[in-house]
């Protein structure tokens, strides 16, 4: 072999190696709630905005709780995560910057389709959860700490209840929200839900929506920028990219246009007005 064709071939052996990483180069790990994946919005949005930046996410979805302490710890660059109580605090503490609104749904109870703990008869949030009390029937906890098992706790207590002293018809999953709902389908149980994973999830098994559409049941959706140093600079401004993409008017069509079965599951604040 010549001279330069062994160079020619040094030279392409050194490209091929160079090119994977080049291409994983801008790359950096998003926190997220469950519910985010488990509805598929992150497989049809990340790949938009992967397309637009040529930047890449690696995902975690655990519970909110879990995705916050990643950031307190600099295993995340970016959370997008829905517990507004622990959102403000994550900021205020210096974990985090620039917190912004993203998109909301709503939770919902489900139940057994013979409803007998009588939601559809509940004039609000406040009397739905005592009826599950009072009539003692299964109820599904996410017990994970994630965002809607913080909201499941404060409704409790508004409702002046306490799930310590509730009795064996009240579980602890501790799992996400997809297998949540799997464990209450299995146990002909009640559970509370983001709207969204419901809609997606295919086997509801003789359930449905009992309880909705009462304010206390709103659940918005914010993005934060991880300010810890673990996380290299570079990662941190590709998670900047990725907060200012997902609440621009192209990421925000982009959720707009998400739909299963021709319903659209999340919402931008302000289109309300807007319509």
């Amino acid at each position: 072999m010549s001279v330069l064709l062994r160079l020619a071939a040094i030279i392409a052996l050194a490209l091929i190696a160079i090119a994977p990483a080049s291409a994983a180069e801008k790359r950096f790990l998003l926190a997220t709630t469950t519910s985010t994946e488990n509805s598929g919005l992150l497989d049809a949005i990340i790949p938009q905005f992967t397309a637009a930046t040529g930047i890449s996410l690696d995902v975690v979805a655990v519970g909110t709780g879990q995705a916050l302490e990643m950031g307190r710890r600099g295993d995340a660059a970016a959370i997008l995560v829905h517990d507004r109580v622990g959102e403000d605090k994550f900021v205020a503490e210096g974990h985090g910057t620039d917190r912004r609104d993203v998109m909301y749904n709503d939770f919902v109870i489900i139940g057994p389709e013979d409803d007998p703990a009588n939601l559809a008869r509940a004039e609000d949030t406040r009397q739905a959860m005592t009826k599950i009390a009072d009539g003692q029937v299964v109820f599904v906890s996410r017990g994970d700490d994630s965002g809607t098992h913080r909201k499941e706790l404060r409704l409790w207590a508004e409702a002046g209840l306490d799930p310590a002293t509730f009795g064996g018809w009240y579980r602890e999953a501790g799992a996400g929200m997809g297998q949540t709902i799997l464990t209450t389908t299995q146990m002909s149980g009640y559970t509370m839900t983001d709207r969204a994973t419901w809609v997606k999830f295919g086997r509801k098994d003789g359930h449905a929506i009992a309880f909705e559409e009462d304010p206390p049941l709103f659940n918005p959706y914010a993005s934060i920028v991880v300010t810890n140093a673990a996380v290299p600079a570079e990662e941190t401004g590709w998670a900047t990219a990725w907060h200012q993409w997902l609440t621009s008017e192209t990421g925000r069509n982009a959720i707009r246009a998400y739909r299963v079965d021709g319903q659209q599951l999340f919402f931008i604040a302000g289109d309300e007005e807007a319509g």
